[in-house]
């Protein structure tokens, strides 16, 4: 019997680490959380772009567990703000600052901006990396609107504001499965298990 591969998933999100279980489960692989190899070291995201982030930490983390290792970097880019808050998405507003600090800040800032002006996307690039400094990655991307005030009470950071115009509805307004059909990171997620597929049917892995 082939000893399953070991993946790590490299994000402190438990939540995270169930989806990308599920996610995995067709593919030879034993998935580890960071709490199951023992390290508690928070990679400092220093990079410009979704895909520096999600690099660093994927090579940062295989070299500290000694394996294949999978990470992501996610964010909001909206197109009147020139891209903001981007790769800031989860700490502009500081460490303390909620889901809806940060959406307040958000909307504050696009409050003389015209429907037709509040186009935005999603955006989430998945790395994989080898401890011997082999690197892949994908991306995802979903566009979306801008709303004027939050709908839903599903989903996460800027889901309640996020509008999706061919269904009518918001992130937060979405069924869980409905949303990881479109969503940024659902995109990049099953690009990264077929990359994963390909690797180990090559015998790369």
């Amino acid at each position: 019997m082939t000893t399953p591969l070991k993946l790590l998933i490299a994000t402190q999100n438990m939540g995270k680490v169930r989806e990308y279980r599920k996610l995995l489960a067709d593919l030879p692989f034993d998935i580890l959380s960071l709490a199951d190899v023992g390290i508690d070291v928070d990679v400092e995201e220093t990079g410009e772009t979704f895909a520096a982030n999600a690099l660093l930490k994927a090579r940062a983390y295989a070299q500290l567990s000694g394996l294949l290792t999978w990470a992501d970097d996610s964010g909001l880019a909206v197109d009147a703000l020139d891209g903001w808050p981007g790769v800031h998405s989860a700490r502009h507003a500081g460490p303390d600052a909620t889901d809806a600090d940060r959406i307040d800040i958000l909307l504050a800032r696009l409050a003389d901006v015209p429907p037709a002006q509040r186009g935005a996307a999603f955006h989430c690039v998945v790395a994989i990396a080898a401890p011997d400094g082999r690197a892949w990655t994908t991306e995802g991307m979903c566009s979306g609107v801008i709303l004027d005030a939050p709908a839903g009470s599903g989903g996460f950071g800027y889901d309640p504001v996020f509008f999706v115009p061919h269904l009518g509805k918001t992130f937060a307004q979405l069924r869980p499965d409905e949303k990881n059909a479109i969503s940024h990171r659902g995109i990049a997620a099953r690009k990264a298990v077929d990359l994963l597929a390909r690797l180990v049917a090559e015998g790369e892995l």
